[in-house]
C-alpha cells in the first residue's frame, strides 16, 4: 500500500483492490457468464493502468496487478452460480466500497471511482461489435455506470 491509500487498514486497502475484480465479473457475467476475452482484456487494461495513470493510480493498478488473475478465479469460485444472485452479491460487495472511497483524499477518491467506471466500460467492450470488440451490449449498459458507488466530485482549483 501506498501512502496515498495510508489512511486505510490493509483489510480495506484490499477490499479496494478486489474491486476490480469484482467489477470485471459484474460486466462480464451481465450476459451470463465471464468468457475468457472478457477476462484476457480486464488483466491487460490493469497491466496498462500500472504505468498509464498518475502515480497515486498507477501504484494502486500495480498491486492490482499482482495477483489479479488468481484474484478473479477466486471470486468467481466463491460468488452464487446463479446470475441474478452473484449480480446481486457483487453489488453488495462494491456497495462497502462507498465509506472506503470517502476516507480517501477527494480528489483520489474522485479519480479512483472515475478509474471503476472506466474500467467497467473497457470490460463491457471486451467482448460483441466488430470481431469481438469495441461494442457495449445492452445488458452491460445498464451495469456500467456502478450505480451503487456513490460518485466523488472534485474540481480542480483554476
Amino acid at each position: 500500500m501506498t501512502e496515498h491509500f495510508n489512511v486505510l487498514s490493509k483489510e480495506e486497502y484490499n477490499e479496494l483492490r478486489e474491486a476490480i475484480a469484482y467489477i470485471t465479473i459484474y460486466i462480464a457475467a451481465a450476459d451470463g457468464e465471464v468468457d475468457q476475452d472478457e477476462q484476457e482484456w480486464a488483466e491487460k487494461v490493469t497491466k496498462i493502468r500500472s504505468y498509464n495513470l498518475p502515480e497515486d493510480l498507477r501504484s494502486y493498478y500495480k498491486d492490482v496487478g499482482t495477483d489479479f488473475h488468481d484474484k478473479l478465479q477466486e471470486l468467481q469460485d466463491k460468488l452464487p452460480a446463479k446470475q441474478a444472485s452473484r449480480l446481486e452479491a457483487i453489488e453488495q460487495k462494491l456497495t462497502q466500497l462507498n465509506p472506503l472511497l470517502a476516507k480517501l483524499d477527494v480528489k483520489l477518491g474522485a479519480e479512483l471511482y472515475k478509474s471503476f467506471r472506466s474500467f467497467a466500460k473497457h470490460v463491457a467492450k471486451a467482448s460483441g461489435g466488430f470481431l469481438g470488440f469495441f461494442s457495449i451490449g445492452p445488458k452491460e449498459a445498464e451495469l456500467i455506470e456502478l450505480s451503487m458507488i456513490t460518485p466523488i466530485e472534485y474540481e480542480e482549483e483554476a
